[in-house]
């Protein structure tokens, strides 16, 4: 398979992340869920998600898509598309797939997914998490995980503004 053929497979939507998902949950995988915007890419972001998918056998992760991005961080983000960046995310081989979303939570795309683990970093409160409550009262987990110090794309472009 060559580089576009596995980010293709990798990129999910509708039917194909739901054939997966059988598939995956058929074979008693354990899925473990994350979302983000992942406008730059660093080694906080690396750590975080390599931690997440230690925490299963199939991690997905939920993006922001690009008018979500800049509901959330203003009218100059995100700096790179949506298809940049499920390219780059969907090109590590710790993350099995990639699922962009444009509602203002990743709730209905949790609910259905139904991970057995749902995680977010450590500047949330679990009571904070979308699709904590729904993912609890089906038996499943909320973890909480901790950020690597001094590192944020938000900062990162303040950095590069200021020169």
């Amino acid at each position: 398979m060559n580089t576009a053929e596995i980010l293709k497979h990798k990129i999910l939507e509708g039917e194909s992340l739901n054939a997966k998902l059988a598939e995956w949950k058929s074979a008693g995988k354990k899925i473990v869920f994350t979302n983000g915007c992942f406008d730059l890419l660093h080694a906080g972001h690396i750590a975080y998600l390599s931690e997440a998918a230690s925490l299963g056998d199939i991690l997905i992760v939920g993006l922001n898509s690009d008018s979500s991005v800049s509901q959330l961080k203003g009218p100059n983000r995100p700096v790179n598309n949506e298809s940049s960046r499920s390219a780059m995310l969907a090109s590590m081989f710790f993350i099995d797939a990639v699922v962009l979303f444009s509602e203002d939570t990743p709730l209905e795309l949790i609910k259905s997914i139904n991970p057995d683990v749902l995680v977010k970093g450590g500047d949330y409160e679990v009571h904070q998490i979308a699709g904590a409550r729904e993912v609890q009262a089906n038996g499943a987990e909320v973890k909480i995980l901790s950020f690597l110090p001094g590192y944020s794309s938000s900062a990162i472009i303040e950095k590069i503004k200021a020169g």
